[in-house]
């Protein structure tokens, strides 16, 4: 075993459920247990209990033409009226939405407002000629009228394809024309930190070279002047005029598709992940009951994510409404109009769960505490990560400063293929490390194998593959079954493999290591960027850091690092001989950078993932590839003016 990996595998704080959480939780110990036992009982019982049936399926697994699945396929439903209808009789004045806007604006919306919303804006949308199937883009910031769109093409049978607010027009443009879309809807633009996202004008280039699309819906939000296509463009407030509040919902197949939503990947054509209605709903209902231990009495959740990714999806729209939950919607950014904005609103909502990213917690962390301690944040039960590995000492951070000490970590890993949460502690029943994901969530089967497929024993690591289908799993990458089969299902026959790797520890607990690709080969020695950033990052001084392989003549692979300093810390050469220095004594000799470049920031998506791809390019004196994505480009040229005047050691 490496040093690397004998060091990730020691983490020796533990932390076991206190005994009134366990007491009052939604999951009690033996869930596992009973899912193991017949896992296709389990996920029936879920399905048949938690989903409002227009017809209930008597078939739960379809498992006859792998790997193309299916789920309860003879069941029928509509995701809308799950959501909506069902909920209004008797709670229908309970909050859905408590939506934060950047400028200052607030709106709440109870369940009997948003069923009528989605009622009139589904009204609308049969005045533009659409049927059941056809595809509709969303490109919308965050505000409560794009899970409005969602829900009226759920409840028509259209198939919403939400294409991220913060994407280029050429992004749009790619998504529009592989789902062949008809309608697309948008705004005149988003708020982000005080500044205008020109989503109109981006949608406008996209539609230059998308000529099949017919109707163009735009909702006014910043209105700043917009031009406006005649017999295309409908302004979103003349569609729902005089519509009427109710609206039947179409009665849907099981495996009828719900929504396309594309990978944001930087090279190659995007994948259109589908997922289809019954067994998509059984799974985000489940964990979200489960892995959040949501309360809808008495619990706001809130899920920080953008609606354009698969988290949003699955934990600000469909779970949460599902469940009948009270969430917090926000439009804005963190640290606008200053870093406390988020404890803010936990405190002036009484936010009882939060879920967002490694990336953000290390950035609170980078901020400083004392944001945080302008206010009282004893409304938190629960917290939760998503979208990446945790590094321990974010995980410690987070659980002291922001949970007091007292909250269960919920640290979570899925993907957007996946649909919904797949390896993750259940609060009350499993004790969680800082670091690790922990174990697979009831009725999901996982494995850590080898090259050859093998399954690695305890303590070691390789391939995390899943080895049984989910409710939740994708169907398809619309337009091309090949690609889905040689994507996810080659590498390892009967298993779906979701490209990253894992460790596993004495106790079976996964520890993420992220992509495989992100294993850099050092002079024989395979190492995890995510074991080394997670090294730096454990240094006081280190707020955040980005890894990578840059070729080397002498190794093959040379590590690179590019770290962000906490406020007030010194960037300096001592501070680099001691860095390097940590790594080597956390991790071994081996793992040492041979650079590290010091920086105020590093290239981030708009959703807070760091582009570990143009810290390669820079690294290795390419030519920068689009930077278009970005929330923050002029650090690009910074990072790179920097890097060429870093010698190395």
């Amino acid at each position: 075993m490496s040093q690397a990996l004998e060091n990730l595998l020691s983490e020796d704080r533990k932390f076991e459920p206190t005994a009134a959480f366990s007491s009052e939780a939604n999951a009690k110990r033996g869930i596992h247990e009973e899912a193991e036992a017949d896992y296709l009982a389990f996920w029936r019982q879920q399905a048949l209990t938690r989903i409002s049936w227009h017809k209930e399926p008597t078939q739960t697994l379809d498992d006859s033409n792998p790997p193309f699945f299916k789920w309860f396929a003879d069941g029928e439903l509509n995701i809308s009226f799950n959501c909506l209808d069902r909920h209004l009789e008797a709670h229908g004045e309970q909050v859905a939405y408590h939506w934060v806007g950047e400028p200052g604006d607030t709106r709440t919306l109870s369940y009997r407002d948003l069923h009528a919303e989605v009622c009139r804006f589904a009204n609308g949308l049969k005045t533009l000629g659409v049927s059941r199937g056809d595809r509709v883009a969303i490109y919308m910031g965050m505000v409560p009228e794009l899970p409005v769109a969602m829900l009226a093409c759920a409840r028509l049978g259209l198939v919403h394809s939400v294409v991220f607010g913060g994407f280029s027009s050429e992004a749009l443009s790619s998504r529009i024309l592989d789902a062949d879309a008809r309608v697309v809807i948008t705004q005149d633009g988003a708020w982000r930190a005080g500044n205008v996202v020109p989503l109109k004008a981006n949608a406008d280039k996209a539609l230059a070279s998308t000529p099949d699309v017919e109707h163009v819906v735009v909702l006014r939000r910043t209105d700043h002047g917009v031009d406006m296509t005649e017999r295309r463009d409908i302004w979103w407030h003349d569609l729902v005029e005089g519509q009427a509040e109710e609206c039947d919902p179409v009665v849907m197949g099981a495996e009828d598709p719900l929504y396309i939503l594309y990978t944001s990947g930087t090279t190659g054509r995007p994948k259109g992940i589908v997922h289809t209605q019954a067994g998509y709903l059984t799974g985000i209902v489940t964990t979200h009951h489960y892995v959040f231990d949501v309360k809808p009495d008495t619990d706001v959740f809130w899920c920080g994510a953008d609606i354009g990714w698969v988290t949003g999806h699955s934990y600000i729209v469909y779970g949460p409404l599902a469940n009948r939950a009270t969430s917090v919607l926000y439009e804005g950014a963190p640290n606008h109009p200053d870093f406390d904005r988020l404890w803010q609103i936990i405190e002036e909502y009484g936010v009882t769960i939060f879920y967002t990213a490694p990336t953000a917690i290390r950035t609170f962390m980078k901020w400083g505490d004392e944001h945080v301690g302008k206010h009282d944040l004893s409304s938190l039960r629960l917290i939760g990560t998503v979208g990446e590995p945790i590094n321990p000492e974010a995980w410690i951070w987070y659980q002291q400063t922001i949970g007091g000490g007292r909250c269960p970590v919920v640290d979570t890993w899925w993907q957007t293929e996946t649909g919904a949460i797949m390896i993750t502690p259940l609060p009350g029943v499993v004790a969680t490390k800082p670091g690790s994901a922990t174990i697979p969530f009831p009725g999901i089967f996982a494995d850590v194998v080898d090259e050859a497929g093998q399954s690695v024993p305890l303590g070691g690591g390789g391939y995390l593959v899943i080895t049984r289908p989910w409710p939740a799993m994708c169907r398809t990458i619309y337009g091309d079954d090949q690609r889905y089969v040689d994507t996810y299902w080659t590498r390892f026959p009967g298993r779906y493999f979701p490209g990253d790797g894992a460790k596993r520890d004495e106790d079976g607990y996964y520890w993420l290591l992220g992509r495989v690709d992100d294993i850099m080969l050092v002079s024989g020695h395979n190492i995890s960027t995510t074991e080394v950033e997670s090294a730096l990052v454990s240094h006081i001084s280190v707020a955040e850091a980005a890894v990578i392989g840059r070729k080397d003549e002498l190794t093959g692979q040379a590590i690179a690092a590019f770290v962000t300093l906490r406020m007030d810390v010194v960037g300096d050469e001592a501070l680099l001989a001691e860095l390097r220095d940590h790594v080597a004594q956390t991790l071994g000799p081996i793992a040492k950078p041979k650079s590290i470049v010091f920086t105020d920031d590093l290239p981030k998506t708009r959703s807070g993932k760091i582009m570990r791809r143009l810290l390669q390019d820079i690294s290795e004196n390419r030519q920068l590839g689009d930077v278009t994505t970005l929330a923050n480009e002029s650090v690009v040229m910074e990072i790179a003016t920097k890097a060429s005047e870093s010698a190395d050691d």
